[in-house]
């Protein structure tokens, strides 16, 4: 008997230290037969609201019928469990519990006792864990991004995708994830093999990884993406999935491609810029033109036609990327055919079809054969003249952009560039030509006057001349230095302009005051010729061909190598001429005794080195 008096006493202190609400309910009316101080506490109401009054009959219990149910149901089962039951306490607020009923036997009578749980902190936190789970779902599937999941060991099976997979590509989430193969089906095939290595690494290593790769969409488009990847663990260190985000980068992609063709394109035109500052050779500056045009245009083939202003014609200029030669035998008129139009309209003329226009004789006829699909052409206009056609061809239909039209309209003006400089070069070449032959012209009719005035020495000059500039050529002097030893070597005399008559003239020798006079020529020679520019270089001969090598010569008395080496030259064909023409004071020496005194020479009056030249040239030219 003391140990259920014991016992009893342990249960009702259990009961009233208990940390969750306790209902003892009569089983078989519902009565609530006692109530611990925790549930009083928690729903507000006394202890006498509760005794004597059956479960659904306390306030806190809203819903009657389902607690009149819920009661014959506990009478059924002898158990009833509630995860998330509502109670409202005595001063209106909501209390989520647990409730958890069973049926026991206490001294053979059944009782009912219900244990109530206050789960309201819990309830909340699940609640706010759902709702911050909805937002990250909701976020997720608004992010201008495709969010996925991938299986650990397979990285390329998608367990889960956003659904901006369809914005991305045209496929559903479902279509996604319902096909294993269908992310790699998409890669673009020249990227494939190196993501699938990428991504079977991953699997590997479990590191994490960044790559940027093309991918087709279900409608064809191509699509740039930026997939990063990382491996998600559990708390205890375990592989669960991989987390990926795919980044729609295309915009950027296309931006980065648009700045690398436009680098490619300012370093095209730097090159066929320098091309064309560095040479006037027109057929190099056109073929480096044609080269960029089918390396950035990316066309088949290319030509340019240069107009013939005389013919009214368009004439071939260079070409690349055909197939034969034989648009090299172009010649259009102007307002015919294609390139005729564009000359003639100084218009660009698109055909992106020739199938359905054959309104040009070049390609009905030499081009024929080629395959051409696509036509464009562009006149090179400079100085609001049109000095040819740039014209390109391909063999598949071209749609080009505003981008590829602003290149192809500076490749165009590059070639007028080109042009332009040519025939200026051409025209300046030619009255250079001219020029010089006017200089010429006049300086052989200044030594044949002065020929004319000295009848003794006619012919001299030109004789001289000539002998001049073919041993000046044995000391390898340039063609711009022969010239000016040419124009030297016909006035060598014409300081003698400035002698009088009487002494240059004179039928006998010279007295010591006339020598005198006659050798002030050079000086006389120097002044009448150096405020002549172009004769500057000149005066060397004039000036200095009666120098001696011993320095006993005149008019500055130079020796040796200070004696300019075109006067050096003159010095012995000068003596030559002279010794073998006949004068009034003396007759003409014969060849043997001129090649001895030259030869003993050597040394005193003339160089030993052009000595020798003259020598071997003369015993060559006499043999």
């Amino acid at each position: 008997m003391q140990k259920i008096k014991d016992s009893e006493l342990r249960y009702r202190r259990l009961f009233e230290a208990a940390q969750d609400g306790i209902l003892i309910l009569d089983a078989e009316t519902g009565m609530i037969e006692d109530v611990n101080p925790f549930l009083i506490k928690m729903l507000g109401y006394s202890r006498e609201e509760f005794l004597q009054k059956r479960l659904w009959e306390v306030g806190a219990f809203k819903d009657v019928e389902s607690s009149k149910d819920a009661f014959e149901a506990l009478q059924v089962n002898e158990y009833i469990r509630y995860e998330d039951l509502p109670l409202k306490t005595k001063d209106g607020r909501l209390i989520q519990v647990e409730f958890v009923s069973n049926v026991y036997l206490v001294e053979n009578e059944k009782v009912i006792q219900c244990n109530i749980r206050d789960i309201t902190e819990r309830w909340q936190a699940e609640n706010a864990l759902l709702e911050s789970e909805e937002k990250f779902r909701k976020l997720v599937e608004h992010l201008p991004t495709v969010i996925y999941k991938n299986a650990v060991g397979d990285s390329s099976s998608t367990v889960y995708v956003s659904p901006q997979i369809e914005t991305l590509l045209g496929y559903t989430a479902e279509e996604w994830v319902a096909d294993p193969k269908l992310w790699s089906k998409t890669i673009h095939p020249l990227d494939r093999q190196r993501v699938l290595e990428k991504t079977f690494a991953a699997d590997q290593s479990h590191e994490p990884f960044s790559m940027e790769y093309r991918m087709i969409a279900q409608d064809g488009r191509l699509i740039w993406v930026q997939d990063q990847i990382v491996l998600v663990n559990n708390l205890k260190g375990q592989p669960q999935f991989w987390q990926g985000i795919m980044l729609d980068i295309t915009h950027r992609k296309l931006a980065e491609e648009r700045i690398q063709r436009q680098l490619e394109h300012l370093t095209a035109l730097g090159a066929i810029d320098r091309v064309i500052a560095s040479n006037f050779d027109l057929r190099l500056s056109l073929s480096e033109i044609l080269t960029h045009v089918l390396a950035e245009l990316k066309v088949d083939a290319a030509d340019i036609l240069i107009l013939n202003p005389n013919l009214q014609t368009l004439e071939y200029g260079a070409d690349s990327g055909f197939r034969t030669h034989l648009v090299r035998k172009a010649e259009v008129r102007l307002g015919e055919g294609y390139a005729g139009r564009v000359a003639l309209n100084r218009q660009l003329v698109q055909i992106k079809n020739l199938d359905e226009d054959l309104d040009h004789s070049l390609l009905t006829t030499v081009l024929k054969d080629e395959s051409f699909v696509s036509y464009f052409g562009i006149p090179l206009i400079t100085k609001g003249q049109v000095k040819g056609v740039l014209e390109v061809f391909n063999r598949s239909p071209l749609e080009p952009d505003e981008e590829w039209l602003d290149f192809f309209t500076a490749l165009a003006g590059q070639a007028s560039i080109a042009l332009e400089n040519v025939m200026l070069f051409e025209s300046q070449q030619r009255s250079n030509q001219e020029l010089a032959l006017a200089y010429d012209a006049t300086i052989e009719g200044w030594s044949r006057a002065l020929d004319l005035r000295d009848r003794e020495t006619e012919g001299h000059s030109q004789r001289v001349t000539r002998m001049t500039v073919q041993l000046a050529r044995k000391f390898r002097l340039s063609e711009a230095e022969l010239i000016q030893v040419r124009w030297g070597a016909l006035l060598h005399d014409i300081g003698k302009m400035g002698v009088p008559d009487n002494i240059l003239l004179k039928p006998a020798p010279l007295t010591e005051e006339e020598w005198v006079v006659m050798k002030q020529h050079p000086k006389f020679a120097y002044e009448l010729l150096s405020p002549v520019r172009y004769l500057r270089l000149a005066l060397d001969i004039p000036y200095c061909h009666h120098e001696k090598w011993d320095g006993s010569g005149y008019p500055q008395g130079l020796a040796g190598k200070e004696i300019p080496l075109t006067a050096r030259i003159f010095a012995v064909v000068d003596v030559q001429d002279a010794l073998c023409s006949d004068r009034p004071y003396r007759p003409a020496w014969s060849e043997e005794k001129i090649r001895k005194y030259i030869r003993d020479s050597s040394g005193t009056h003339f160089d030993p080195q052009v000595v020798d030249a003259f020598l071997k040239m003369t015993e060559l030219n006499e043999n």
